[in-house]
Order: structure tokens, then sequence, then C-alpha cells
């Protein structure tokens, strides 16, 4: 479990996050949703060691506190992010951006080819992702989504206890969605592995998650269960009054009436 106690990140004098105090669930998917700015991004960095709050802590119920450099490099080695753009090398083929995952393994420098355990792990990940039969293409011919497909298996191919993703969906179609979206779920079955992912599509998180953090103006507005993730706790988060019923129904009668007159 990761624990977030009292955790406030500043950039200058505005505060992106709030005396944030949370528990993220072990072993489950947590979708992390909420309006532009509400600090969802911010909270990825922090969980990955980007940056660090300008008070409280975080705290892996492992190995306690990550307040040292040597536990930050620990955390570091078991942590994979998916990210929005790809962050690809786009000269090198699926394969090779698919190993760089793995960099930290061997020396960055080193001329010697990867061993063949590795690039063996390297195309069972681009297998899981169904891009295998694109192992030796170059990552400037695939597609958006191919492109994003190969990032989750460069993140994959680490096996990591924590994965984290930036809204690595936003560039997919459906489909793609929802075919990622499995491989996501069988990793966290297969491996145990925690995910925290923010989410721009709520039809997404309902469907990929079991936890959902909701955060508004840099606090929590909701932190809990994805079938406790009605249209209340959706209003408390994105800040929207939520209309009962009658008002519903009164909307949709009285619609033609207050469409604006065209002359």
């Amino acid at each position: 479990m990761i624990r977030l106690e009292n955790v406030t990140v500043r950039r200058g004098a505005t505060e992106v996050l709030r005396d944030l105090s949370i528990q993220i669930p072990a072993g489950r998917v947590t979708a992390v949703v909420g309006r532009s700015g509400a600090g969802k991004t911010t909270l990825l960095h922090l969980l990955n060691g980007l940056i660090a709050p300008q008070q409280g802590q975080i705290v892996l119920s492992d190995f306690g506190a990550l307040d040292t450099p040597a536990a930050l490099k620990r955390h570091r080695s078991r942590t994979a992010t998916i990210f929005q753009d790809h962050a690809l090398i786009e000269r090198l083929t699926a394969i090779d951006n698919v190993l760089l995952g793995m960099a930290d393994v061997r020396h960055p420098l080193s001329i010697w080819p990867w061993p063949t355990t590795v690039r063996r792990q390297a195309a069972e990940a681009l297998e899981e992702v169904g891009l295998l039969h694109h192992a030796n293409t170059r990552v400037m011919r695939l597609s958006g989504g191919e492109r994003q497909r190969v990032g989750i298996a460069r993140a994959l191919v680490r096996g990591p206890d924590l994965l984290l993703g930036d809204e690595p969906f936003a560039s997919v179609d459906l489909l793609l969605v929802r075919q990622m979206s499995a491989t996501l779920r069988r990793a966290v079955a297969r491996s145990g592995a925690t995910i925290v992912i923010v989410l721009h599509q709520l039809e997404t998180a309902f469907s990929l998650a079991d936890w959902v953090l909701g955060l508004a103006d840099g606090q929590v507005a909701f932190n809990g269960p994805v079938e406790a993730f009605g249209p209340i706790a959706q209003a408390r988060v994105f800040r929207q009054q939520p209309m009962d019923a009658d008002q519903q129904v009164l909307n949709e009668v009285f619609k033609p009436c207050l469409t604006p007159y065209a002359a």
C-alpha cells in the first residue's frame, strides 16, 4: 500500500497539492480523475520520485518512507511509467525502445548486445500488446496507437511492482483502449502489480479501475471503490451541481423555450 501523509506540493506561491492524506490500495488499478489543473500529473510525479513534497511524506508499506536517496533508488527500480506522449526514440525499432525500459540493468554506454534473456523479455512484452510482428520496425513508421502500445510494452518489460500512467489512452481509439485496458488488467492479475493511472475518460475509468481517486483544486474530493463513484461523487470532483430526476425532466420539457430565437 502507498500512503501519502499530509503532502503539500508548491510551484512558486501556488499549492498544486494541499495537505493530501490518502491511501492507494496495493494490487489494484486506481484511476486518478479530475479537472485540468487539479494536480493529477503532479501526484504521479510524486509517486515515481520525480519530485519531492515540500511538506509531508510518502510511505510504502513494505519499506517505509521515501525520504532518503537509497529509498528513492530502490523505489524507482521497481516502478515504471507510461507517458502520454510516448517518449520513444523514433529512429530506433520497437524492440530497441522496449529494451530501453531495462536500461538500468547495464551501463548506458555499453557496446555489447543485449543478453538473449533480456531480448526475449522485450519480445514477450511486445507480444502482450499485440506488436511482436513490428519488433524490427522503426517507431517513426508506426501509427500513434502502435507507438502508445510500444510505450506500454516498455513499461511492462520491467515487471514493475508499481505501474504509473499519465493519460496513456489519449491518442487511441475506443476499441484499442479496451484492448490495452485488458492488457493492463492481465498484468495486475499475473504479477500483483499496483497500477495508478490518470484518465481523461470516465468510461475507461469505470471499465478498467477497481478504485477511483478524484482530485479537485489539489485536494481529495473522492477516494473509494469505483462502484461508489456515482453522480454525487462525480459532481464533487468536477465541481458541478448534480441534477435530480425532476430537474432533468423539466430541462427537457422547457428546452425549446430556452433555445435562443434565430432570425
